[in-house]
């Protein structure tokens, strides 16, 4: 068995983070290795290194036994490895045959661009893969599970051999994980090499013959997949077990909290986006909201809250009708938010730790004096307690939430929204960009808020973590409810084929 790629004795630091040290890192000729971490441990810029997008501090690389200097993607490229980033590097504006070929035309002898060339070379590497795709639309529309497709075969027409997949399951459905699952082991059918990065055990275990875990920017081991399991894997790359069964003590009341009627709504483009929603949540409930992005989801969050208007519908929080109340309103009668874009609306990054753990309350009595200036005193203690109750990673509450992690601005936010004593939470994407250690964080808060008599609808593209928290999932296809299911009364199967247009 040849060894396609080895890294030694990898180092990379950057300001105040070393986030590789001396790693060893081998993988062998059609082989599929999982490469498994915590949010920061190193799994990323390991393999940037290896495409040519970092430069080690230390260390050597040799593919197919050669001794090589990776000083840029190019130089990658021509070794033959190629990287499907999380973020797509595609033109949307483009069609997909455009994109693939981008940089790598086929000319004729007048040095004209031969378009049947590339289109029947573009073909033959469709069928060969078994990754089929209209090389004619435009990237803007095509699902994401179909311009993933589009990123591996820009790779392989540039004749990768070793194939680097970053987080490539995080926003698909499970028929769409299925899809890229078949690709994958076409490609290992193929002679390719694959590294597949991932924070989804069961995903690793499914696809990966292999597995390396890493946790603090060293490798900690390398196991065969066949040999190992989710709580093994995760106790290696957090260094103690994570609980994945959540106790509910409370069955859900008969007491409906929060209803939605009749919800229609039109998107930025003018065009029906709601199409006539109907729900409800009772106390102790996690209602789940499962569907493929882009099919309401975040339109109905901004109704829900007050940041889009209704055209039509009538939405009630315990028996009042808050329908046409500003966002502040519906906050202040009990509804917490847990926005899907921490970034864009769950924090502002040049504010402090402590100014963003109050943020929306600023006008409280608790936090003002006399009603036109800050109680400072008050504001500090009450941070202080938050950041402590929530175990909150920050050198000090005075610290820009900026340059704190993903993971510890999560907590920001859910500290914020939880200590507001909520009669509804609003949990959009909760654990989106978050590792096993992070998810299992907010999994605890959600299900204990919810043991606590908090109606929750929790809205998310991870069908596990649905599945996981959920007393009831609701299916949401083009702006409409399809179906509503008990969790032991379907499969995840079931349910991705709900998410699709199918029927039950």
């Amino acid at each position: 068995m040849t060894i396609a790629i080895e890294m030694k004795g990898i180092t990379k630091s950057f300001p105040e983070v070393l986030a590789n040290e001396q790693i060893d890192f081998s993988v062998n000729t059609s082989e599929i290795r999982g490469l498994l971490g915590e949010n920061g441990a190193g799994k990323t810029v390991l393999m940037n290194i290896l495409y040519g997008l970092y430069t080690p501090d230390e260390g050597d690389i040799f593919v197919n036994g050669r001794l090589t200097e990776i000083d840029n993607p190019a130089m990658a490229i021509k070794q033959g490895i190629g990287m499907v980033h999380q973020h797509f590097m595609l033109v949307p504006s483009l069609t997909v045959l455009e994109n693939i070929i981008l940089g790598n035309e086929s000319t004729t002898k007048l040095r004209l661009l031969n378009e049947n060339k590339m289109l029947q070379d573009v073909s033959n590497f469709c069928k060969r893969y078994n990754l089929h795709v209209d090389l004619k639309a435009t990237i803007y529309s095509l699902s994401v599970g179909v311009q993933q497709r589009v990123e591996i075969l820009k790779a392989l027409y540039r004749g990768a051999d070793i194939l680097i997949l970053d987080e490539p399951t995080a926003i698909l459905t499970p028929h769409e994980v299925e899809e890229l699952f078949k690709a994958i082991r076409q490609l290992k059918t193929e002679g390719k090499t694959v590294v597949f990065i991932s924070h989804k055990l069961k995903e690793v275990l499914t696809i990966c013959d292999t597995i390396t875990v890493l946790r603090k920017g060293k490798v900690v081991r390398t196991v065969n997949a066949d040999e190992t399991n989710q709580t093994e894997l995760a106790n290696m790359m957090v260094g103690r077990r994570i609980i994945t069964d959540f106790k509910k003590t409370l069955q859900p009341s008969s007491q409906v909290i929060f209803k939605v009627e009749h919800i229609k709504a039109i998107n930025d483009r003018k065009l029906p986006v709601l199409n006539g929603i109907n729900l409800e949540i009772s106390s102790s409930e996690i209602l789940g909201v499962a569907g493929v992005e882009g099919n309401g989801q975040t339109e109905l969050i901004e109704v829900i809250m007050g940041l889009r208007k209704a055209s039509s519908g009538t939405i009630l929080l315990e028996n009042t009708e808050i329908t046409n109340m500003s966002t502040r309103e519906r906050r202040s009668l009990g509804i917490s938010h847990i926005p899907e874009d921490r970034h864009k609306r769950g924090l502002i990054p040049d504010f402090s730790v402590m100014e963003n753990l109050i943020l929306g309350s600023h006008n409280d009595p608790q936090f003002t004096k006399w009603g036109f200036s800050f109680n400072n005193a008050e504001i500090s203690k009450y941070s202080k307690n938050l950041i402590k109750e929530y175990n909150i990673e920050t050198t000090s509450k005075d610290a820009s939430a900026r340059y704190l992690s993903g993971g510890t601005q999560q907590r920001v936010i859910v500290a914020r929204e939880f200590s507001r004593k909520p009669t509804l939470i609003i949990a959009a994407q909760p654990t989106r960009g978050l590792d096993v250690a992070g998810t299992e964080y907010v999994h605890l808060k959600l299900v204990g808020m919810r043991n606590q008599g908090v109606a929750i609808l929790l809205i998310s593209a991870d069908l596990d973590e649905i599945w996981a928290l959920s007393d009831r999932i609701a299916v949401l296809y083009e702006g409409k409810i399809v179906a509503i299911k008990q969790p032991k009364d379907t499969t995840q199967q079931e349910l991705g084929f709900l998410m699709t247009g199918g029927s039950s």
